[in-house]
């Protein structure tokens, strides 16, 4: 794939998508152009975006799994080695847009992050040299390398309360307890409509705000399609 075939599919997915620049995952999608093939020519995705001619996306931290599996790949072909926890904390500490360490914890244990990366590697060609770290990882575990998933982890919800005709976005520790919060502060009756459950409530909390931002009324009240409602309910976790 060349550089030059990259940057004309991008311009081509932005045309057709109303002059939006297209993430790298809709790339791939679109065109079976993969992370480790753009790579080679942009060390950021927004650096292909701005060659194109376009200005980058505000990104979200709603991160899925193919996305935070290929941050950690870029990192493991990085530092020669399937990364450790201090590989991780070093990498976000000079690169802020990088997943953090808790954000991989969603995967379980190494054990269990180890099996993802493997099984990703497996179905995809190029990946070789992950596969090897892969299998020298399921080896050699010292104690140290371990990614675990702590029982101190922060959990919360994002959840869509309706009262009235407006809907409210909103984060919470314990979505039952907030509901009833409101119920006391608001003049007609409210209820649950859903709750995400998450790792990361103020990111994920952001992503759904800008969403919605052309149906906000007033500070976490949005006033919601049906369809826009069907949205949010398909996801459990984020």
């Amino acid at each position: 794939m060349s550089k030059e075939q990259i940057l004309s599919d991008i311009k081509r997915i932005a045309a057709a998508n109303g002059g939006k620049a297209p993430g790298r995952l809709v790339l791939e999608r679109e065109t079976g152009t993969r992370m480790h093939e753009w790579q080679r020519y942009w060390a950021r995705w927004n650096d292909a975006i701005r060659e194109a001619g376009f200005e980058p996306n505000q990104k979200t931290v709603a991160y899925d799994e193919a996305y935070l599996i290929e941050k950690f790949i870029s990192l493991a072909r990085e530092v020669g080695h399937f990364p450790a926890s201090s590989d991780l904390r070093l990498k976000t500490s000079s690169n802020p847009d990088f997943p953090t360490e808790k954000t991989y914890r969603r995967f379980g244990g190494k054990q269990q992050l180890v099996a993802h990366i493997l099984s990703f590697a497996k179905s995809r060609t190029g990946y070789e040299d992950v596969i090897a770290f892969c299998e020298a990882a399921r080896i050699s575990s010292p104690p140290e390398t371990n990614i675990e998933k702590s029982s101190t982890t922060d959990i919360g919800f994002v959840y869509l309360i309706k009262s009235g005709r407006f809907y409210k976005i909103g984060r919470s520790n314990a979505v039952g307890r907030r509901e009833r919060e409101l119920a006391i502060q608001l003049p007609e009756k409210s209820n649950t409509v859903h709750s995400i459950r998450t790792d990361d409530p103020i990111g994920i909390e952001a992503y759904w705000h800008k969403r919605f931002e052309s149906k906000r009324k007033n500070g976490e009240w949005f006033e919601l399609s049906v369809q826009g409602i069907s949205i949010f309910r398909k996801r459990k976790f984020m």
